[in-house]
């Protein structure tokens, strides 16, 4: 019982810190960006995420394989456990602006709403008729411009940590771009914050295992199926592994 109760105290103080970074760097990178019409801080933008996960009072390392190239747009396709699934890739990934989906309602919430529309974050419309074809030349033009795009194949945060099933959609998109595909799989997320739940645990390792490069120009509709197959089973491999430690080792 103590410890529940400690649990959400330093949880609440968690999210006050939080909240104080929160607000005013995400307030300020809205403005300036609408206010100017310029692209740019995103030394600032890296800071903001490097901030937000250190605040949860984890550990952050990253493993990034050598052939990812920093002048190179690529998709990134990474598992999906929380709210911080962006802030912990984009400190990880330094010389890439990521761009990703979002539902266009969300741009009215406060705040994060502002902060991602501001960005140039691509809006995906309910109910809107050709949406696909909407998507691939916002991509498009994002790519254009040098930015990268981040998606999660799975659709959904995880209720387990493992990581499920994909949907094929964002395979396709990045194949018809010709962007290469690059695997990333966050292990320790999971333990900071999860679906369901507003506690922040403090003290774990978060790891972001950033993949080898996939190029996806030239490839059939075949073995585009293949490739997804095979992202799926990098990424799963890397959070099987850690949850098998983690088992063995008596972590909870």
């Amino acid at each position: 019982m103590l410890k529940r109760v400690t649990d959400h105290i330093v949880s609440g103080m968690l999210w006050i810190l939080g909240l104080c970074w929160a607000v005013p760097t995400m307030t300020f990178l809205a403005c300036y960006w609408r206010i100017t019409g310029r692209r740019g801080l995103e030394w600032l933008v890296r800071l903001q995420c490097r901030g937000q996960v250190a605040l949860t009072g984890c550990r952050w390392r990253k493993v990034v394989h050598p052939d990812v190239d920093s002048r190179t747009p690529y998709v990134f396709m990474q598992n999906h456990i929380n709210h911080l699934d962006y802030g912990v890739l984009a400190w990880a990934v330094p010389g890439h602006r990521l761009q990703g989906m979002e539902l266009e309602k969300h741009f009215k919430y406060p705040v994060y709403g502002w902060f991602m529309k501001a960005r140039g974050t691509i809006p995906v419309r309910v109910g809107e008729k050709n949406q696909l074809n909407r998507l691939v030349e916002d991509m498009r033009q994002r790519v254009f411009q040098g930015d990268s795009i981040l998606m999660f194949p799975e659709g959904t945060r995880t209720r387990d940590g493992r990581v499920g099933p994909f949907k094929k959609g964002g395979f396709y998109l990045a194949w018809e771009l010709g962007v290469p595909i690059v695997p990333v799989a966050v292990t320790g997320m999971y333990e900071v914050m999860r679906k369901g739940s507003w506690l922040i645990r403090p003290g774990q390792t978060v790891t972001v295992h950033v993949g080898k490069p996939i190029v996806t120009q030239g490839l059939t509709r075949r073995e585009l199926t293949r490739v997804a197959s095979e992202v799926r089973a990098s990424i799963a491999q890397h959070v099987d592994t850690y949850i098998e430690k983690r088992h063995i080792g008596g972590a909870t």
